[in-house]
């Protein structure tokens, strides 16, 4: 089944880069109009290859972690498309190291961008949902949010937190058909993957069940399902992409 999502404008955090630049690209190629969303002039690069392609998208500069910044880019999006049909909150920031040595600027910085990041912009785009009645709200969380690992406290707390953020919203909104999902992504080939060291993406590759790391293009497909009408019965849910490594 072909997923249209023709006529739904989409507002993508993180979006220069990764799973969010793939997210956005996907969500362009089923019709959507996209906002991407990243800091500085970043996003540029991903609207380019959308328009080339025939696709409608804007970049908007935008720091998860600033109230003002988000406020202008939701504001960007309903002034240029009408409205905002879909957010998808995939901004977040890693730094591991074990728990002795974490410093407290270590933990809040993880905490305000992955976590408190999603609530803000989530919190941002509500409003006209409900007016409408009707948005897809899918954010990003990870394998680390479920299972734990080993040095890495403050992102594994961040991401647990969207699960049960995401759940408890899901129950707030779904009488405006607003649905609110989370897909988990195991072991990406991402930059932020890439920065792990090699004898660790072994150890985590070699529990991986089929056999290989995933691509942002698995990501993408499942936040481009979830974002869609093909998924309007579908809320509170934790869609778990990760070759099976954790179930």
């Amino acid at each position: 089944m072909k997923l249209d999502l023709t006529g739904r404008v989409a507002i993508v955090t993180g979006a220069s880069r990764g799973i969010g630049r793939a997210v956005a690209l996907t969500l362009a190629s089923a019709g959507a109009s996209v906002v991407a969303g990243a800091r500085g002039e970043n996003a540029a690069g991903v609207v380019k290859e959308i328009t080339e392609a025939g696709g409608k998208a804007i970049a908007v500069a935008l720091d998860v972690t600033d109230e003002a910044s988000i406020a202008a880019a939701v504001a960007r999006a309903a002034s240029e498309f009408g409205k905002v049909d879909i957010l998808v909150n995939n901004a977040g920031i890693t730094r591991d190291t074990l728990m002795l040595r974490m410093k407290r600027d270590d933990w809040d910085a993880v905490i305000a961008t992955n976590l408190t990041g999603a609530f803000t912009c989530t919190q941002a785009v509500l409003k006209g949902m409900i007016k409408q009645r009707y948005g897809r709200i899918v954010t990003i969380s990870s394998v680390v949010g479920q299972s734990g690992n080993a040095g890495q406290a403050n992102y594994a707390a961040s991401k647990a937190g969207l699960i049960g953020f995401s759940k408890a919203l899901a129950r707030e909104v779904a009488s405006r058909n607003i649905t609110v999902n989370v897909v988990a992504p195991g072991l990406i080939d991402t930059d932020m993957t890439r920065a792990i060291t090699d004898a660790a993406q072994q150890d985590w590759a070699a529990s991986i069940p089929l056999g290989r790391l995933g691509t942002p293009d698995d990501i993408a497909a499942a936040v481009c399902f979830l974002a869609s009408d093909a998924a309007s019965y579908i809320t509170g849910h934790v869609l778990a992409v990760n070759g099976g490594m954790y179930s």
